[in-house]
């Protein structure tokens, strides 16, 4: 499993998508899958997601009751960022700023989401919406990667940000020692902020956290003797996952923390070398993806507070051949959102295959407060 060149990838995506002045980016360079789906584990199967009237779609965040954003492209090859109905049925265009290109990273329980447009200009702008995916509003240039409850934003400009509610004025959550740059990548209800920073050169990065309302960032160092971490996701108790090296140029390893991001627990891996945690619940759920003995990726599902890594595909009926590869969240209610499909011949309507056995390892539990 390629994990560190992976890693390289997403540092250089998290350097292009989320800093300021983006306005020479190719714009459609960040779809990387055709299709994605959602594994409904309160009956619904695998479902495919629609798209807007292209061929490529890539779901990137998903709320409590099942509302998908992400990017997609048009019949006139653009792409636009998209919100879903309840439980990723349907897909409506939300439009852009202006300018030809947009994209959705995060999306809260009312249905606002957040993320970034091409301006008149082609410049790149952050932005996020009214409820349901009603509206865009321009908060900025630079990119928003996540948004709460309140409709606080956090992302990038030419400063770390974090935004007040309804994505109102831009603060700089700053960096901690080192030459940064800092990119956050997600925060919870609290407004605490996790991410990634550079903090002894531009090569040399590690996951953190803040405290409430993204201030007092607090390094979360790395596993074992690793130099380098970084952060995917946070959850209401500011639980955080990711992946951390275990060792100085060794593999990488999905983590967890325990609340407000204290200790690094190893999740382990499918009996491949390297695994990644890219989304978690509130009951800490994490998925991800993770290398098996037979040197595939698979998708990964933990148990509550990240016990127990299983193979998500051994819990899927899919057709002969096919595998989960790569997954993007979880929602409160065990609904994952699906990004990699290996072997699979997309439908161009949404179907269903059927679930054996997901509740056994408690994502049917989760049905607690939402996202």
């Amino acid at each position: 499993m390629e994990i560190t060149q992976r890693f390289k990838i997403q540092i250089l995506i998290l350097t292009v998508i989320l800093c300021g002045g983006l306005g020479m980016v190719t714009p459609t360079f960040a779809i990387t899958v055709t299709h994605s789906y959602i594994v409904d584990s309160n009956g619904g199967g695998l479902m495919q997601l629609g798209s807007l009237g292209g061929t490529d779609t890539q779901a990137s965040g998903i709320n409590a009751t099942g509302q998908i954003a992400g990017f997609s492209t048009t019949a006139a090859g653009d792409t636009h960022a998209f919100i879903t109905d309840l439980n990723g049925v349907g897909m409506t265009d939300l439009g852009t700023l202006g300018g030809r290109n947009s994209f959705a990273y995060g999306i809260n329980v009312a249905g606002q989401v957040a993320g970034m447009s091409q301006t008149a200009d082609g410049n790149y702008h952050a932005f996020i919406t009214g409820p349901n995916g009603e509206g865009m509003t321009n908060i900025g240039n630079g990119s928003a990667a996540g948004i709460n409850a309140s409709g606080q934003a956090t992302g990038n400009s030419d400063i770390p940000f974090i935004t007040g509610p309804n994505g109102v004025g831009m603060t700089d959550i700053g960096t901690l020692n080192g030459p940064g740059p800092t990119y956050p990548t997600g925060l919870n209800d609290d407004g605490r902020v996790t991410g990634s920073y550079f903090y002894t050169t531009e090569t040399d990065y590690h996951a953190f956290i803040t405290g409430p309302n993204g201030t007092n960032m607090v390094d979360l160092g790395a596993l074992g003797s690793g130099k380098h971490s970084f952060a995917n996701g946070i959850n209401a108790a500011g639980q955080v996952t990711g992946a951390s090296e275990t060792a100085a140029g060794g593999n990488y390893h999905a983590f967890i923390t325990g609340p407000n991001g204290v200790g690094m627990t190893d999740l382990g891996t499918l009996g491949g070398g390297q695994s990644i945690g890219t989304g978690i619940n509130d009951a800490g759920q994490v998925v991800g993806e993770s290398g098996t003995v037979a040197g595939v990726d698979h998708v990964f599902i933990t148990g509550l507070n990240g016990v127990g890594m299983t193979d998500l595909n051994s819990l899927v009926s899919l057709p002969g051949g096919a595998a989960l590869t790569e997954a993007r969240g979880i929602n409160n209610h065990g609904q994952i959102i699906i990004i990699g499909v290996a072997g699979l011949v997309p439908e161009p309507e949404t179907y269903a295959l059927l679930l054996a056995g997901l509740g056994l390892i408690g994502v049917m539990a989760c049905r607690r407060k939402s996202d």
